[in-house]
């Protein structure tokens, strides 16, 4: 049995923190700055026997990028998405997960859009029980195929 990757832990941990920091902007109003400054304070405040500390350097880029390039991400989330749903009709937390996905698969490359896409699954499932990762599944694949093409030309899975 393999022992997991303490920097792929991190970096999960980081996609949720994301996450979780996109919600708060959405739902309070605070800033990219003050959101990263709340996150930062929670890591100093809580222990973290049971869960990885989250890789820093990736919540500040994805939660920086995602609101950068906010308005082209829900772009490419909308046009992902079936003719009666558009971002705005998102759920805040759905929203959060597919722009921070969105965001990842755009701006690093060095990770492969199926496991940028698989982490996300993961974290959605991390918020619902429902149809909900199935739809970031589908919306994120869709834009994976536009964002990198190259990775899914030929139809092979990657063996990540």
């Amino acid at each position: 049995m393999r022992k997991p990757n303490p920097n792929a832990t991190r970096r999960s941990a980081a996609r949720l923190a994301a996450v979780q920091a996109l919600y708060s902007m959405e739902i309070t109003g605070v800033t990219a700055e003050q959101a990263m400054d709340e996150f930062r304070q929670r890591l100093a405040d809580e222990p973290q026997a049971k869960l990885a500390e989250p890789d820093a350097e990736l919540v500040t880029l994805l939660v920086r990028g995602a609101t950068v390039e906010g308005a082209l991400l829900d772009e490419m989330i909308g046009n992902a998405l079936s003719r009666d749903w558009t971002v705005d009709r998102l759920e805040s937390v759905l929203r959060a997960i597919l722009r921070a996905g969105a965001f990842e698969i755009k701006a690093r490359p060095q990770t492969p859009a199926r496991v940028v896409i698989s982490e996300f699954v993961d974290v959605a499932h991390a918020f619902y029980a429902g149809p909900e990762p199935g739809l970031v599944n589908a919306v994120m694949d869709k834009v994976a195929r536009v964002l990198r093409p190259e990775e899914f030309e030929g139809g092979a899975a990657s063996a990540s």
